[in-house]
């Protein structure tokens, strides 16, 4: 049976040079699963491999879509799967790396059938995040389903959205929907976590960071602030940015906002993956 073997772990931990010497070792691609590197626009604030790295070994799911093109866990399973049965043709071992742990699951696992979207419902929550605020959404969430609230990240406001429209769609709680076995795959799944010592990573976000912002951050998401309602923009160290636009803080502020929320992130992933007793972690 083919082997896919995933690199995983907290964002700046090493993942991209990791893979691409697994990849070179074994004679396979890359896959990405990373959920914003996806977009063509998004370069330098996604860390996207540079040139040298895409040319190491071939790369897949890297900048292959517009950020008009959303792409869901649930879309990235299914095309990641109809890549993979083409690349296991030809490689006995396929490396996939990325750090989006939703995405992964679902390459794994499999998704839960959640209905679909209630467009007038959303609205009308939608339209409550904007004027009352996340807290309020939270405050609803934590009376239908405290399974949920105890879970889900407190200031991703669509996450809650989406959780209570779910819920008072259905009558059913958005946990109910998270007890499907997982689905059955062609393929060996084998997890490598990387991981360092914190302080160690956090000074790596920090000198990303700084890296970005030399190599033109500002720049790039001052062109991509017409779109900055699209989903693939809700991301860290383009928000911070945009409401450095909009005179909310200078640009140090932005920063230290950037580097701040990075490493809040990179300990939401390792939250993630602690669930996970299959991962075998290396500290680099």
């Amino acid at each position: 049976m083919p082997t896919l073997q995933i690199i995983l772990g907290p964002t700046a931990v090493g993942k991209t040079d990791y893979a691409i010497a697994e990849a070179l070792r074994v004679g396979s691609p890359v896959v990405s699963c990373d959920s914003r590197q996806l977009y063509r626009e998004l370069r330098i604030g996604v860390a996207r491999p540079d040139d040298a790295q895409l040319a190491a070994v071939p790369h897949y799911f890297i900048a292959d879509r517009s950020i008009s093109e959303p792409c869901s866990a649930g879309a990235y399973e299914l095309e990641a799967l109809q890549l993979l049965e083409k690349l296991f043709r030809d490689h006995e071992t396929v490396v996939m790396a990325g750090g989006s742990g939703l995405y992964i699951d679902a390459l794994c696992n499999g998704l839960d059938d959640f209905p679909d979207a209630d467009p007038e419902l959303r609205a009308q929550l939608s339209e409550r995040l904007r004027t009352e605020g996340v807290a309020a959404l939270r405050a609803d969430l934590r009376v239908l389903d405290p399974e949920t609230y105890a879970t889900i990240d407190p200031a991703n406001g669509q996450r809650i959205v989406r959780a209570l429209e779910v819920t008072i769609a259905t009558g059913r709680k958005y946990s109910s929907f998270k007890t499907h076995p997982a689905k059955e795959r062609s393929f060996t799944i084998v997890k490598t976590g990387l991981k360092r010592p914190r302080p160690e990573l956090y000074a790596r976000i920090d000198a990303r960071v700084d890296r970005m912002m030399e190599e033109g951050l500002l720049e790039e998401a001052r062109a991509l602030l017409p779109h900055r309602s699209l989903p693939a923009l809700n991301t860290v160290g383009y928000k911070e940015l945009f409401d450095y636009f909009d005179g909310r803080y200078d640009l140090a502020e932005a920063v230290r906002l950037i580097k701040r929320n990075t490493r809040h992130y990179a300990k939401k992933q390792l939250t993630w993956w602690a669930r996970d007793p299959s991962i075998h972690w290396i500290d680099l």
